[in-house]
């Protein structure tokens, strides 16, 4: 398989942002003559110099910062040439930083980088991602980076350093900073004279080339390396994390008293932490499992609670682990337990269960309660407990979970991988005297509980049953760790270890394979490692991430599962992102962690580095917040706030209700928001939608909280339809909306061509670069297939364009770009293209790939409306089977978004947000007879993607039964009010209902029950 990259557009956002840091400086190369002997000259190749003064680059900045509500910096640059990109970990930075590279050459020319790292193994993966992303870049930009690690270890690298400063090409060199900032013979080399290299030094080498240095995760990095990144004569340094560094400092307030603040060491020109990354589902959401071991009782009566389940009209049940007494001993079982269960019975009679008689399992607190006083949590395991059984708990719970998860995921065919981390490799991997490797202790552990969990394949369906038989357990799992000169796997912190040999089968298959790790015909889907895949390497498809170790104060908890929070692809190497999964997002895209400690300490130590993280965020309606603060709506309007102003929108705010007096967004705010009826000043009016997205990053902020929640594990793992299911209302209903539909579209090509050429003209605002232009204007045919920069733009009837090579070697088919991007023909871009104003054309030049995606969005909108007027529905002879409403991977918490209901067709529904909640309240206690949240499997086809209208409702009234597909239940109930793709989908749903051809089918919007009720009485 082969991973497919999309074009994201805060990806785009951030290597804009990086670019714009120079804007003004003019493209170019530097050459020149540093050798001659005999006919030989030795010429090399720089970045030029940047020729912005500092004031100017400072208030580029500014801009930047201003744009992003980011603190801008005062009087002068912090730190000097020194940026920060801020990302959260799963979400792309190797991605940004090689854009930035190939943005930087197409601009200003620069093409020399150096990437430095805190380790081998993010060396190694960095090398990796340069790979897999070389082509997907090309087909952008028509070149290919050049990219070489810094060996000096192996003498053909030293030609790599060679080329890095005679090459004219864009080049790279991947460098961990040990092999410059420590005291060993090889960091040395990089100072001393060497004759591979004619007797250059190739520190020398490097200066002269003026890299640009782009430091990946420099956190990581120590004061000495910090210190001598001067000696590479760096043109100037880009840095890249999820958590920087920041500075302390201590100041008195206005009582006296004494107060740190941190604030950003170096210039921050981008953004997205962990709630943005969160929020726009951007990572996976988190789960977690913790065991933990409970003090001793004064007995030795061991007890593990497993789980609490919840079933409908049914007290909880609770699964527990004991002991019993057989004939051949004492073994360990598990057993399901009801109130007032005696687990001494149960035990044969083991003298230490006496009193434990079960008086209470609340599914509330996650707590089993017992006679003698005893309580237990989930999680918690308590008695004689040796470590040896706490971590087969462990690893019987990641198999349990994965198996739960990889059940689900196989259908949809997406391979399902865990990752262990272990404190001593000898635990898996173990040898005898002779060398022979002998199956260890969490390897014998492993392959037990595995053959446990599938021995209930019988359960499983047939296409799963035969996956699961298809490998035997010794295949399934594999370990990753350093490797000695003998070939033993050993305790190392790097992989690969200095002078070592390597582990090739799994380091080949885990850091270079990754395309067929993430495949379906590879076996291995478990993981151990020591701790060299703690960083650097990263699979998108990790679904549990289990810690078979000692919790280490000096490892952050966000360092620990960072290794899977990107999103999952599936076997074909799409993506599954939220285009793709709509509603299902967060159902797919869950990670797990199976602790080893208790869930409350593991969360609420998550939690605090997050939050930690987040110490620069606002949290609170303050001057200081928008003071200085920027607004830029889509006409390309600025607003710029000043401290009188902000005063103004506080005191409007405390009127109103939207803060309280703590000067925290309220539930009114929020509730304004999302209806659309937010108001504020006058002079704020065409910036509403922009000054809400601040409001709203401000309110995530203030209430932020762990994404998983111990509750949630107390429903059910697997929703089925219950008795209202089977009700002649539903079924008449479900028997009517089950047919299934297909479109035909047929319109006017000159219609759309001349709609979008009115949009394009009075609605595009392409982001400028400002570039000065050494080179000469070119004429040329506008009719060719192909419109190249550096190329001819020519005559038309009205008007000649003109443009200048601003882009190197670097060419666009424009044409071809819009026609993919809009999904119209060739002949159609080019009429579009050819007809638009020249001043809108001429906006290509300052921002090519902004121009290219502004205007095939316009036409897509533009094509979208057209359709609804020409778009017919026809019914076909299929229908969804009852199967799309059992949900296999429930999850979700009873106190934010789970409610437990009557009406429903399931005993529980889950709700996206509090207005939706609030509807579900009231509609289940209202007039409705049965009614379902309709299950992302329902999907309508449209031209702008498939629509998952919300709610199926039926109500009875004195006349006649109506049925209520409600496609909002957020928002104005103006559609003209909704976004624009959303807006055009309930459109053609209406389309799509009205097509079933029933009268008593109802679709509407509403935003509220009383607004439904409304509708049904008139």
């Amino acid at each position: 398989m082969k991973l497919k990259f999309k074009k994201q557009q805060y990806q785009t956002d951030a290597v804009s942002n990086l670019v714009r840091i120079f804007s003004g400086q003019t493209k170019g190369t530097r050459k020149e003559i540093v050798g001659r002997e005999g006919t030989y000259v030795q010429e090399i190749f720089s970045n030029k110099k940047i020729e912005l003064l500092e004031a100017e680059t400072l208030k580029n900045v500014q801009e930047l910062q201003k744009e992003q509500d980011i603190k801008p910096v005062v009087k002068k640059l912090d730190g000097g040439y020194n940026f920060t990109v801020e990302m959260e970990t799963g979400t792309g930075k190797t991605y940004v930083y090689t854009k930035m590279m190939l943005e930087m050459h197409k601009l200003y020319g620069w093409n020399k980088y150096i990437i430095m790292v805190p380790s081998v193994a993010i060396r190694e993966g960095v090398h990796k991602s340069l790979k897999i992303t070389a082509e997907h870049f090309q087909e952008t930009y028509g070149k290919k980076i050049r990219f070489n690690i810094y060996d000096t270890k192996n003498k053909s690298n030293l030609v790599n350093i060679k080329q890095f400063g005679n090459s004219g090409e864009i080049e790279v060199l991947i460098m961990n900073y040990q092999a410059f900032a420590t005291r060993g013979k090889e960091a040395r080399k990089i100072y001393q004279k060497l004759d591979a290299l004619q007797s250059e030094k190739p520190i020398d080498i490097i200066k002269r080339a003026r890299p640009i240095l782009i430091i990946d995760e420099p956190q990581r990095f120590g004061d000495t390396a910090e210190k001598m990144l001067h000696e590479f004569n760096p043109l100037f340094i880009t840095r890249f994390s999820a958590t920087h560094k920041k500075i302390k400092s201590k100041s008195k307030n206005l009582q006296g008293k004494i107060v740190t603040t941190e604030r950003e060491q170096f210039n921050k020109v981008y953004r997205l932490d962990a709630v943005d990354a969160f929020n726009q589902k951007l990572v996976k959401k988190i789960k977690v499992k913790g065991i933990e071991v409970k003090e001793n009782t004064g007995t030795n009566s061991f007890l593990f609670l497993d789980s609490i389940t919840v079933s409908k009209n049914k007290y909880p049940t609770a699964k527990l682990e004991f002991e019993v007494k057989q004939k051949t001993g004492i073994k360990k079982i598990i057993k399901n337990f009801s109130l007032n269960d005696d687990v001494y019975p149960l035990s044969y009679d083991l003298e230490q269960y006496k009193g434990y008689i079960i008086s209470e399992i609340n599914a509330k607190t996650n707590t089993v309660s017992f006679t003698n006083g005893v309580v237990l949590f989930v999680g918690q395991v308590s008695g004689n407990v040796s470590e040896e059984h706490v971590r087969r708990i462990q690893i019987r719970e990641t198999v349990v979970s994965h198996i739960e998860k990889e059940r689900e995921l196989f259908k949809k065919g997406i391979k399902t991988l865990s990752l262990f981390f272990i404190d001593q490799v000898s635990k898996y991997r173990a040898y005898n005297e002779k060398g022979e490797q002998l199956k260890a202790e969490y390897e014998q552990i492993f392959e037990e509980e595995y053959k446990s969990a599938i021995a209930q394949k019988t359960l499983f369906d047939a296409d799963y049953n035969a996956y699961l038989e298809k490998h035997d357990v010794t295949k399934v799992h594999s370990g990753y760790f350093s490797i000695d000169k003998k070939g033993k796997a050993i305790d190392s912190k790097e992989a690969r270890g200095q002078g070592g040999s390597d582990d090739i089968s799994a380091y080949d298959l885990i850091m270079k394979n990754k395309e067929r790790l993430l495949s379906l015909e590879e076996p291995v889907r478990f993981i151990f490692s020591h701790s060299a895949l703690r960083e650097g390497w990263d699979n998108p498809n990790i679904f549990q991430i289990c810690t078979l170790k000692h919790s280490q104060s000096t490892i952050s908890k966000r360092q620990e599962i960072g290794r899977g929070l990107r999103i999952c692809v599936d076997k074909n190497g799409n993506r599954m992102d939220f285009e793709t999964l709509d509603n299902e997002f967060f159902d797919i895209n869950s990670l797990t962690v199976i602790a080893s400690e208790s869930y409350d300490t593991f969360a609420k130590e998550l939690q605090n580095e997050i939050l930690a993280s987040l110490s620069g965020r606002p949290t609170r309606i303050e001057v200081s917040v928008f003071k200085d603060l920027e607004l830029k709506n889509k006409a390309g309007e600025t607003f710029a706030f000043d401290e009188m102003t902000a005063m103004r929108v506080i005191m409007d705010f405390t009127q109103k209700g939207y803060i309280d007096n703590d000067f925290k967004v309220t539930d009114t705010l929020v509730e304004a928001i999302d209806k659309n009826t937010f108001t504020t000043i006058t002079e704020l009016e065409n910036h509403k939608e922009e000054f809400a997205t601040i409001i709203m990053k401000i309110h995530d902020v203030a209430t932020f909280k762990a994404s998983s929640n111990a509750k949630a594990d107390n429903l059910p793992k697997e929703l089925k339809v219950n008795d209202n299911f089977a009700k002649k209302e539903f079924q008449a209903l479900w028997s009517k909306i089950k047919v299934k539909t297909l479109y035909d579209v047929d319109f006017d090509t000159n219609e759309l061509i001349a709609k979008s050429v009115s949009a394009i003209d009075s609605q595009l605002n392409v982001r400028k670069v400002t570039v000065h232009i050494a080179t000469g204007e070119q004429k040329g045919n506008m009719s060719s297939e192909t419109l190249k920069t550096g190329g001819s733009f020519g005559k038309t009837k009205q008007q000649t364009y003109k443009t200048a090579s601003i882009l190197g070697n670097t060419t666009y088919d424009l044409i071809k770009e819009i026609a993919k991007n809009a999904h119209i023909t060739r002949k159609t871009a080019t009429s579009i293209l050819t007809q638009i104003k020249p001043t809108s054309f001429v906006q290509f030049k300052e921002n090519p790939e902004h121009f290219i995606s502004e205007v095939s969005r316009l036409i897509n909108e533009e094509k979208a409306t057209t359709l609804i007027n020409n778009i017919t529905y026809h019914k076909t002879e299929d229908t969804y089977s009852d199967d799309i409403f059992t949900v296999n991977n429930f999850s979700g918490s009873l106190q934010e978004n789970v409610l437990e209901v009557q009406k429903h067709i399931y005993d529980y529904v889950k709700t996206d947000s509090k207005i939706e909640r609030k509807f579900a309240q009231e509609l289940d206690s209202g007039e409705a007879m049965v009614y379902a949240k309709l299950p992302s499997g329902f999907k309508i086809p449209t031209p702008v993607g498939n629509y998952n209208p919300d709610w199926a409702i039926v109500f009875e009234t004195k006349e006649t039964k109506h049925v209520y597909f409600i496609a909002e239940t957020k928002g104005s109930m103006s559609t003209l009010q909704l976004k624009g793709a959303e807006k055009l989908k309930i459109e053609y749903a209406r389309k799509h209902f009205a097509k079933l051809g029933t009268d008593n089918i109802k679709y509407d919007v509403v935003a509220t029950y009383y607004d439904l009720t409304n509708k049904i009485l008139s």
